[in-house]
């Protein structure tokens, strides 16, 4: 569980963190440094105002992971219709930003709009290439497990390709059934219900995830305002250079 103390711990480490400057993203090429796994991902909720971000983060991915998350090759113009189609009042997205503000990592949980099966909420997930092996899916899978039992959800289910094994194995981790059907398969997991810790965590994280979102927006401008800076006096200091003694 998140405790208020952790939340003070992950807020002063984070202010000092994101005013350092920002690091290239590694490339899928380049091979991955030593990872420990972080005590604490911040994932925000995510609302229409974040729409643009959605489709940047769904249109970088390749084809083949498109294939993955969607279950078929998704052009550009279908991934927008997808993003268009959300609906962030019965749905909930959670996102994954790095210190640029770029969408790395981002979950749909989608509650069934039959009657007879209110309960009941499907998981989908994305990562970018770059952002791999860090267990960003699983984090993410986690909040939604968390947020749908906060909502009266006793049933999540995931539709995956057989072949998204990365999916799959999130899944099987977390206890669910796995049934296959040829190239298709559907995993559920049975949700127990909310208590108070179920309730007091999410609250904290959300907070922890707010906050880290809005200092990485002013260490942005920060970075941002300071590049200007940087390029007006770079550019002063040619002129002047260039000027005949």
């Amino acid at each position: 569980m998140v405790t208020p103390s952790t939340f003070l711990k992950a807020s002063y480490k984070a202010s000092k963190e994101f005013f350092r400057p920002p690091a290239e993203e590694r490339t899928p090429e380049a091979p991955a440094a030593p990872h420990v796994q972080p005590v604490m991902v911040p994932i925000r909720s995510m609302g229409p105002s974040h729409g643009e971000r959605i489709a940047k983060h769904l249109l970088a991915l390749s084809d083949h992971d498109r294939y993955l998350r969607f279950g078929y090759s998704a052009n550009d113009e279908q991934i927008r219709r997808y993003v268009d189609g959300l609906n962030f009042d019965r749905d909930e997205i959670f996102g994954i930003y790095n210190r640029k503000l770029e969408l790395i990592a981002m979950a749909h949980l989608a509650h069934s709009t039959d009657p007879n099966l209110k309960s009941c909420a499907e998981f989908g997930v994305s990562v970018l290439a770059q952002a791999r092996g860090r267990g960003y899916g699983s984090r993410l899978f986690d909040r939604a497990v968390m947020h749908a039992r906060n909502n009266g959800v006793d049933m999540m289910f995931i539709h995956a390709l057989s072949e998204n094994t990365a999916m799959l194995n999130i899944a099987r981790k977390a206890g669910a059934t796995i049934e296959r059907d040829g190239s298709e398969s559907e995993a559920y997991l049975k949700l127990p219900p909310a208590d108070l810790d179920s309730r007091m965590t999410e609250m904290v994280e959300e907070q922890i995830a707010q906050t880290d979102y809005r200092l990485k927006v002013q260490a942005k401008q920060f970075w941002d305002a300071l590049a200007v800076i940087q390029e007006v006096r770079r550019g002063v200091r040619d002129g002047r250079d260039r000027m005949p003694m």
